[in-house]
């Protein structure tokens, strides 16, 4: 290389730029005094844009690839300078990088609940949360808009603005939209699609595209999800009876000894707590209806009461045809020890849901069991 290439060499710059930080929006090239020399060579990457401006006016605006800065590259800059008949020494401009990319996975939440009217609970608190994603769609927008001539502009000088718009919007449409608190989860693609769609304009005003608001989540408060919990417990628990007689038996089973006399005491408490769950009106299992009457279920008393202590039992005689009663529980237990009735016996009193097995109530399986340890009649002999 020869001395003059050595002081032409000096004539020219490089201006680019190469982003470390992931979060830059705006980068100014840093160049003291901002003088470029004529013939500097440019490089703008994919994903970029270069801006020059010059005193304080946004002039030429290139695109991705690599320019020889002559006048024929900056036309704008050539007018406002009065180069059109040629121009060769540094001139003073500044030169601004844009990032064009994406940026993805930016947080947005409600910081306060939004109150909606729910069909089912009435008003209700909610918050949301989830992400979104936005883009520059116009570089003379956001430099007159947003930036100025910040030297340096990243996501999070913005961020905050972004997020309180996004915010606001879905308030307002959550607010309108009279979806179910338990339906939001099936529409959260369609909220976010609609939510994208009413942000878009106001991104635009300052020269972004938002490409994406995702919905995360939507919660109720604690107090209003335990209560759902609740509920949905009892519709997964069922039928009651059939659940207590399970948990009881199953527990009992679970210990050391006599499994078949656990069992016996096991089903014997799941039928008193039934009977006392079903005697409670404040307590009534989704899967049965409490009698409108104090008759049994579609069989009618054909016996009076015999004695001045509270008859309110019945029994199904010849098989299950008849219904004989009201008697009281001393006639019933002595009906037991006389051997007319026996563990598969169907009775009903006040308050059960349905006709069960003597056996199966507490009441009764004493009565059985004494009858089960009463010698039968000697039989008669001859003299």
């Amino acid at each position: 290389m020869g001395l003059w290439d050595m002081l032409t060499g000096e004539f020219v710059d490089v201006i680019d730029w190469t982003d470390s930080t992931n979060d830059t929006l705006v980068y100014r090239f840093d160049r003291q005094g901002n003088n470029i020399k004529y013939g500097a060579k440019l490089t703008v990457r994919e994903s970029q844009m270069a801006v020059f401006v010059n005193e304080g006016e946004v002039a030429d605006v290139l695109g991705p690839g690599m320019y020889v800065l002559e006048t024929r590259n900056l036309p704008v800059l050539t007018t406002l300078q009065h180069w059109d008949h040629g121009f060769n020494s540094p001139f003073k401009a500044e030169v601004y990088f844009f990032s064009m990319r994406q940026f993805t996975n930016l947080k947005w939440g409600t910081s306060n609940p939004v109150i909606v009217r729910d069909p089912e609970f009435g008003p209700v608190r909610i918050r949301a949360f989830g992400t979104y994603s936005f883009r520059i769609s116009d570089v003379r927008k956001f430099m007159q808009e947003i930036t100025g001539t910040d030297r340096n502009y990243s996501v999070t000088e913005i961020s905050d603005q972004l997020r309180n718009l996004i915010v606001t919007r879905f308030s307002t449409i959550i607010a309108n939209s009279n979806i179910p608190v338990l339906d939001m989860a099936a529409n959260t693609d369609q909220l976010s699609q609609y939510v994208t769609e009413r942000i878009a304009p106001e991104f635009a005003n300052y020269g972004l595209a938002i490409t994406q608001v995702l919905i995360e989540n939507v919660s109720l408060p604690p107090e209003v999800e335990k209560k759902l919990d609740e509920r949905t417990s009892m519709g997964v628990v069922g039928n009651l009876d059939q659940y207590l007689k399970y948990q009881t038996a199953n527990s009992l089973g679970k210990g050391q000894g006599n499994s078949g006399i656990d069992m016996g005491v096991g089903m014997a408490m799941a039928n008193q707590m039934a009977n006392s769950l079903n005697a409670n009106p404040n307590v009534t299992p989704s899967h049965t209806v409490a009698p409108q009457t104090q008759v049994p279920p579609k069989m009618n008393p054909s016996m009076p009461p015999q004695s001045t202590e509270p008859a309110e039992w019945h029994v199904a005689m010849n098989n299950n045809t008849q219904a004989v009663g009201p008697i009281t529980l001393s006639a019933l237990q002595e009906r037991i020890r006389q051997g007319q009735l026996s563990r598969e016996t169907l009775v009903w009193q006040a308050g059960m849901a349905s006709w069960q097995p003597a056996g199966q109530l507490a009441a009764l399986a004493s009565s059985f069991a004494a009858n089960a340890m009463t010698p039968p009649p000697l039989p008669n002999r001859a003299e």
